[in-house]
C-alpha cells in the first residue's frame, strides 16, 4: 500500500472543490468557520458534506445536536429498526421547519434473491407503495426529498419497471421530490446502469479506502457526475473497527476526509450513535483536509484486511452450497464492527444459509482476496440465525 492509493480519489483534493455556504460554525479555537457544502448532482440540493446516517440511532437529542450543528441532510430507511428509526425521526422534525431539512428514506423491494441481486414474482409494486405509505406515516411527513431504491445490487433491479414507474409516479404526485438508489455491491455497473436509464437522480454507494475495485467505482463516479447524478457515499467507515474485539479502530476523520477528497462525492452519511460522533462529524463540516498522519492511518488500516467485505464475489465460485458469502460476511461486519445484532440478524435471515453448511463442508476451495478466514466467520455469524429475534431487536 502507497500513499498514492489514497490520493488517487481526490486527483486534484478537496482545495477548491467544495461551494461555501454562508453558514457558520465556531471551532475549538472559537474562530468562526464555513461550513462547506456541494451541490447534490442535479437535483439542486446544497448538502454539507457531512449528512447524518440514521440507521442505528433511536435517540433524536443527537438528531437535534446534528441538526444545530448545521447537518441539513439525515438518512433512515423503513426497515431500519423496524420502524422506530422513522418514527424517531418524525418525532423530532415536527419541531423544525420543513423546509430547513433534507429528508431521505430508502424501501427495499420484496422478493430480491441476494446473491444475484435478481427480482421475484413478489417483487412488486403494490408492497414498494405499501412500505412506502407506511413509511411516510412514520415520518409525519407529506413528501420525503430523496426515495431509494433499497439494496439494489444488479442492472435488473435499476432497470424494473415496476418500481420505477410507481417510484417516477410518486415523485409526480409530489411524495417524493427525487429519485435513487442505494447499492453495496456490483457498484460500477448499478451506477453505470443508471446513467443509461437517465431517470434517476441520486445514488447513495458504498465508498471507502478499503474497497479493492476504487478505480472502477471512481470511474463509475465520475460518469455519474458529469450525468447529474448526485454522490452520497456510505459505508465510509470500511466497518469502523479492524478486528472482531474492537481494540483497532478505524479513524473516523481520516476516512470521511478520504471519501470527501474526490470531487465527485457530494456528501457522506456515516452513521452516529453517540454525542462524541456528532462532535467528530461536525469538525469536518468546516474542515476536509486530509492531513499527513490521518493517510498514514488509513495505510495502516486497509493493510490489515480490517472487517470490510468488498463483495466481489471471487469467493463464490469456490463454495460448494454457493453461499452467499458476501451477504455473510456484511453481516459479520453489522454484528461485531457496528454491533448492530438486529440489522445483521435481518440480513441473514433473507438468506438460507446455515453454519453446519460451512462447518460439515470438507470440498470447500473458497478463498478470500483479503484473507478472511471464510469459515471460521460463516461458522461465527451464521450462530445468529438461532437466537430468537425479539430477543436482539
Amino acid at each position: 500500500m502507497k500513499r498514492r492509493t489514497f490520493l488517487r480519489s481526490g486527483l486534484a483534493g478537496a482545495a477548491g472543490l467544495a461551494t461555501i455556504s454562508h453558514t457558520a460554525l465556531a471551532g475549538d479555537n472559537g474562530v468562526s468557520q464555513e461550513i462547506i457544502y456541494r451541490t447534490l448532482g442535479k437535483t439542486g440540493l446544497k448538502v454539507p458534506v457531512v449528512s447524518f446516517g440514521v440507521m442505528r440511532s433511536d435517540n433524536n437529542a443527537l438528531v437535534k445536536a446534528a441538526y444545530d450543528g448545521g447537518m441539513r441532510m439525515f438518512d433512515t430507511a423503513h426497515g431500519y429498526m423496524n420502524g422506530r428509526n422513522e418514527e424517531m425521526l418524525g418525532s423530532f422534525f415536527t419541531s423544525v421547519p420543513r423546509e430547513s431539512f433534507i429528508l431521505a428514506t430508502k424501501v427495499k423491494p420484496a422478493g430480491v434473491d441476494s446473491r444475484t441481486g435478481l427480482p421475484s414474482r413478489e417483487t412488486t409494486a403494490e408492497d414498494f407503495l405499501t412500505k412506502f405509505e407506511l413509511s411516510l406515516t412514520r415520518l409525519k411527513m407529506d413528501y420525503v426529498d430523496i426515495l431509494y431504491m433499497h439494496a439494489a445490487d444488479s442492472a435488473e433491479m435499476v432497470k424494473h419497471r415496476e418500481i420505477t414507474d410507481a417510484m417516477l409516479d410518486l415523485k409526480k404526485k409530489g411524495k417524493v421530490r427525487f429519485i435513487g438508489v442505494s447499492t453495496h455491491k456490483n457498484e460500477p455497473l448499478v451506477i453505470r446502469t443508471m446513467v443509461e436509464e437517465g431517470i434517476w437522480d441520486v445514488v447513495l454507494t458504498a465508498y471507502n479506502f478499503n474497497l479493492a475495485h476504487l478505480d472502477d467505482l471512481n470511474r463509475a463516479l465520475e460518469s455519474a457526475a458529469k450525468a447529474g447524478l448526485g454522490v452520497v457515499a456510505m459505508k465510509t467507515m470500511a466497518g469502523g473497527f479492524l478486528d472482531k474485539e474492537k481494540t483497532k479502530a478505524v479513524n473516523p476523520m481520516a476516512a470521511l476526509k478520504w471519501a470527501l477528497s474526490n470531487p465527485n462525492v457530494h456528501t457522506t452519511i456515516p452513521g452516529i450513535t453517540t454525542f462524541d460522533q456528532v462532535n467528530t462529524d461536525l469538525k469536518i463540516l468546516t474542515d476536509i483536509t486530509l492531513t499527513a498522519d490521518e493517510e498514514k492511518d488509513l495505510v495502516a488500516a486497509a493493510a490489515s484486511g480490517g472487517l470490510y467485505c468488498n463483495a466481489c464475489q471471487n469467493c463464490i465460485k469456490g463454495c460448494p452450497a454457493n453461499l452467499p458469502i458476501p451477504e455473510m460476511m456484511r453481516a459479520y461486519m453489522y454484528a461485531y464492527g457496528y454491533g448492530n445484532l438486529a440489522m445483521a440478524s435481518d440480513l441473514l435471515r433473507e438468506t438460507d444459509a446455515t453454519a453446519d453448511q460451512c462447518t460439515l463442508c470438507e470440498t470447500c476451495t473458497a478463498e478470500c482476496i483479503k484473507g478472511f478466514d471464510l469459515k471460521g466467520k460463516i461458522t461465527d455469524i451464521a450462530r445468529l440465525k438461532n437466537v430468537p429475534y425479539d430477543l436482539i431487536a
